[in-house]
């Protein structure tokens, strides 16, 4: 069965894309722990970060960190935190987390934002790419 991110690749289910090319796509976290969370996805299905293949891991890197530098550049904040945790969805993604205080990474903290807010933000995302 088709995980959601796969299904979000598909253009299933509707997302906030930032980023995407032939291999990945970036778009904003639904449940956000901070504004800005993206997530970064390699379109490939695999549940676990260290199965993909070493060529698509080292190139989500790079995607990532091109995602990163844009959303470095829209939201005011000390740095992007990195994570990667994979329990929640069986298919690896990478967390960008615009981070002001540790506390930014705390997965049980969530943000609100309103469908508009999102759409915005996904748009100067994209423009600072």
């Amino acid at each position: 069965m088709p995980t959601i991110f796969t299904k979000i690749i598909h253009g299933e289910i509707p997302s906030y894309k930032v980023a995407e090319d032939e291999h990945f796509i970036a778009f904003l976290d639904i449940n956000p722990n901070a504004k800005g969370h993206t997530l970064c996805v390699p379109k490939v299905e695999v549940d676990k970060l260290f199965d993909l293949e070493e060529s698509t891991y080292l190139n989500l890197m790079q995607f990532s960190r091109k995602v990163a530098k844009a959303l470095e550049k829209t939201v005011s904040c000390k740095r992007i935190g990195v994570a990667v945790v994979g329990l929640e969805v069986p298919h690896v993604h990478v967390h960008l987390i615009p981070l002001n205080q540790i506390s930014d990474m705390d997965f049980s903290k969530k943000v609100s934002l309103t469908p508009d807010e999102f759409e915005t933000l996904a748009s100067k995302i994209q423009s600072a790419l």
